[in-house]
């Protein structure tokens, strides 16, 4: 019978410092996992490897800006020099500038997809490797609903997003075969103070009113579908993207 429990593993997970990638690591931490946890500031790293030595887990603080290359491969070599291998690879990072389409600057455009759409990548690129060469690894890559529905102003987000959708099917299907394992979970009306589209009260009736579940999202409940997705219960399960959604995207 297959549990959720993720002892004996090594989880990265990017992003870390705050929010919904705070609660991940967090959650991979109290199902088993030691931790590397990467982000671009330290205090908030430090803060939450003390968190996470009080589940009485071995944690390893990378800071990382993941839009590197040079930084990326850096972080990978620390990781395996730390732990000899990472086993889940959760690709948390994200970031949005909300802009009218017409007023995107070229400027704009590039950090969003950069730090969405290409670290993405190049990470797994970077830790695929590894695991390819083990014959095993799990990747799961953080979305979100505006890759599958559209909302104004947020034309480089959704496009950034949507392709990190088709890349975990590619991935998914280069990879199967030598038994590393790709999903993404597409959050949607979390509530954390990262979440703009929250912002404001007449854009929390408009986002609940689109909810058939009629309430807001907790980061615990992404925590649940991303340690499915990591745990050997999800071991049939390839190339999806695990809506955490309320219903959002069915109506």
């Amino acid at each position: 019978m297959y549990t959720l429990d993720l002892t004996g593993r090594v989880a990265l997970v990017t992003g870390a410092g705050r929010g919904i990638g705070r609660a991940l690591a967090m959650g991979l931490a109290q199902a088993g996992a030691d931790l590397i946890i990467a982000a671009r500031t330290r205090p908030e790293l430090e803060d939450l490897a003390q968190a996470v030595e009080q589940t009485g887990r071995q944690v390893f603080v990378s800071v990382t800006d993941i839009t590197k290359s040079d930084q990326v491969n850096r972080m990978v070599q620390d990781s395996l020099e730390r732990y000899g291998r990472v086993d889940i690879l959760v690709n948390n990072v994200g970031m949005a500038i909300p802009q009218a389409a017409e007023e995107v600057t070229e400027a704009a455009w590039d950090q969003v997809v950069d730090t969405n759409l290409k670290a993405t990548f190049f990470v797994s690129q970077a830790i695929g490797r590894t695991m390819l060469s083990r014959r095993r690894g799990v990747i799961v890559n953080i979305v979100s609903e505006l890759a599958f529905v559209a909302l104004p102003r947020y034309a480089c987000y959704s496009a950034s997003k949507a392709g990190i959708v088709m890349l975990t099917k590619a991935l998914a299907v280069e990879w199967a075969p030598y038994g590393v394992r790709v999903n993404a979970v597409a959050p949607a009306a979390i509530q954390t103070e990262a979440n703009t589209v929250l912002s404001t009260e007449g854009h929390r009736r408009q986002a609940l009113a689109r909810l058939p579940v009629g309430h807001f999202g907790t980061v615990q409940d992404v925590v649940g579908a991303v340690l499915y997705l990591a745990s050997d219960a999800a071991s049939y399960v390839l190339g999806t993207t695990l809506m955490v959604d309320g219903g959002r995207v069915i109506i």
